[in-house]
């Protein structure tokens, strides 16, 4: 009887544990290579996660993409083929999201992208961002742009999607504005000098010079701006909102204009800002753990990550279990659905027609003040 009732609650057991298998999650960043600013503050965000989301136990996988979309892809593979995981989160480096993103649709599995990678019409079904667009945040520049009576502007951006993406959105709300772009100059993100390029955008004397680079990339342009004596506004993306800047280009990133998801400078948030609760949560958290002044942008998309999950998994448990393709799709589904959600960079309703979710109104000006953010008011 004793042996009887042994096995039984093994057989128990056994069955419990199959009913609550662990939610993977897979996360591909860039934790090395010239991206590596933007990817390791999201795996530090990460690391502060529970240990369960709706009483399913957590289970994070970290890989570094290199900042490379090759070595992107491999690991997103080896996620989906050997560890099983029921929802990717990645990459912060949009050249390589973008390729993630037709592997996690192929295999059916969620993407929660943390760069503002843009997919062709009709191919974004399992991916869903958390970054502003960069069209979004193109109407806070260039509103402030007309605020202060930019007719002109030279670009400086980046070779890859993200630069191209942003000249593409930033030329259409420029023009709708009578704003001319009187200049392009490109640079790779392994570049280590702009200085051709910072002189020709200087030389033709536009009233103000948009940088498109991310994290620690952002300083080296600003820095070459500057040193060419340039007298006229200098704006940077959102992918610029972190310390790196002020740490690369030092004093020259003073008077720099940089767009910003609210989570930056939560504390300069207004009362009345949708945002402002959880965007001190996540300042606080963060910086108990990492130090003050350790916030950015991409360590509040790791941390927005955790609040739609715990949005969403619930909803796709009533579907499926972990691990299965039903719940999967669930998950993906539920994302799609789950309606408005407050997070610490804005407020996001993911539709069937909208994967990015923010409205126009979510960018946030700042201005570098003797190496601080300080929100333009």
């Amino acid at each position: 009887m004793k042996f009887t009732k042994t096995i039984l609650a093994t057989a128990f057991a056994l069955m419990t544990m199959a009913a609550h298998a662990d939610l993977t999650i897979g996360v591909v960043q860039p934790l090395t290579g010239p991206a590596s600013g933007l990817g390791i503050p999201v795996k530090n965000a990460v690391a502060l996660w529970p240990k369960t989301i709706a009483g399913e136990t957590l289970k994070v996988i970290v890989l570094d993409d290199a900042s490379d979309p090759t070595a992107g892809v491999k690991a997103t593979q080896r996620l989906i083929t050997e560890d099983k995981v029921d929802v990717l989160v990645g990459s912060t480096a949009t050249p390589v999201a973008i390729p993630m993103a037709e592997v996690a649709a192929e295999s059916g599995t969620p993407q929660i992208s943390t760069a503002p990678a843009s997919l062709p019409p009709g191919k974004d079904k399992w991916m869903f961002r958390l970054p502003q667009s960069n069209a979004v945040m193109a109407v806070a520049v260039v509103g402030h742009m007309k605020k202060m009576g930019v007719k002109t502007v030279g670009f400086l951006g980046y070779t890859d999607a993200y630069g191209e993406g942003w000249l593409k959105d930033f030329t259409a709300e420029a023009e709708k504005n009578g704003i001319k772009i009187v200049g392009t100059e490109r640079f790779a993100r392994a570049d280590t000098s702009v200085t051709a390029q910072a002189l020709k955008l200087t030389s033709a004397n536009p009233d103000a010079i948009l940088i498109v680079a991310s994290g620690s990339g952002a300083g080296m342009p600003q820095k070459a701006i500057m040193e060419r004596g340039f007298k006229g506004k200098v704006y940077q993306t959102h992918a610029a909102a972190t310390q790196d800047l002020m740490r690369t280009a030092g004093k020259d990133a003073d008077g720099a204009y940089v767009v910003s998801g609210p989570a930056v400078i939560a504390e300069q948030l207004p009362d009345s800002h949708p945002s402002k609760k959880m965007a001190i949560t996540f300042v606080e958290t963060y910086e108990k753990a990492y130090g003050p002044g350790s916030r950015n942008q991409f360590a509040g998309h790791g941390s927005d990550a955790l609040v739609v999950l715990e949005k969403a998994v619930p909803i796709a448990l009533k579907k499926g279990k972990p691990g299965t393709p039903e719940f999967r799709a669930a998950l993906r589904d539920a994302l799609e659905t789950m309606g408005r959600t407050v997070l610490a960079h804005g407020v996001i309703n993911w539709s069937p027609t909208d994967h990015w979710g923010y409205t126009n109104e979510t960018g946030v000006m700042l201005k570098v003040v003797d190496g601080k953010f300080k929100v333009e008011q």
